[in-house]
């Protein structure tokens, strides 16, 4: 196991019969995301870092004439993944693997390239989260759009908010990243890409998609 599965599997096996509960009133714009995958019909939809395989699940059920795959490090939250796929009854639909995200891409799955591909909630907990998204777009096909769910600036919320939200999201080793959405403008105008970028809640939540031509 990678020392990354080893933290990941420490911090979250307690947590993954609770972690959908607990987190809801927080994550914000999963749905959103979801709701926006609008995938072709026959397209492939990849989830970096998956975890319970709650959105697996949802955006499954949401676009039934696409295949889903997800790939995430820790072990304890792909067996979860893997009962909430199989108790809806989406076994045929959905992909999972265990994999980090700092080492994709790679031949987790057979697919060369995605439609969709989707980080949610995912890069405030990724190190090198930069280097993932140019990744990322490294595998998605011609059409295709690479969407993100995450942590804002937070630059008009109360001060004091601000930092019991720092302090209460670094126990789970989760880190805004702030400088996101120039990052993604970078990115885009870098490679061609048409760009959309959506403030959420004062800056508390960040939407993003980035679309190949």
């Amino acid at each position: 196991m990678s020392d990354a599965a080893f933290r990941m599997d420490r911090m979250y096996a307690w947590q993954t019969g609770i972690y959908d509960f607990t987190r809801k009133p927080y994550l914000l714009g999963r749905d959103t995301l979801i709701g926006s995958l609008a995938p072709p019909l026959g397209g492939n939809v990849l989830e970096i870092g998956c975890g319970t395989g709650r959105n697996l699940v949802q955006a499954a059920r949401r676009w039934p004439n696409a295949q889903f795959f997800g790939f995430d490090v820790s072990r304890a939250m792909l067996a979860k993944a893997e009962k909430s796929i199989a108790d809806a009854g989406l076994g045929e639909r959905v992909k999972l693997a265990q994999g980090d995200a700092n080492a994709f891409p790679n031949d987790l799955f057979p697919v060369p390239r995605f439609e969709r591909v989707y980080f949610s909630y995912t890069l405030s907990m990724v190190p090198d989260w930069e280097r993932v998204l140019e990744r990322s777009l490294a595998c998605l096909a011609p059409g295709g759009s690479l969407l993100i769910a995450d942590f804002g600036d937070q630059r008009d919320l109360p001060p004091a908010f601000k930092v019991v939200l720092k302090r209460w999201l670094s126990l789970f080793h989760v880190e805004p990243r702030v400088e996101l959405e120039s990052v993604l403008r970078d990115l885009a105008a870098r490679a061609g890409l048409r760009g959309d970028f959506v403030r959420l809640y004062r800056g508390y939540a960040f939407l993003a998609a980035l679309h190949r031509a």
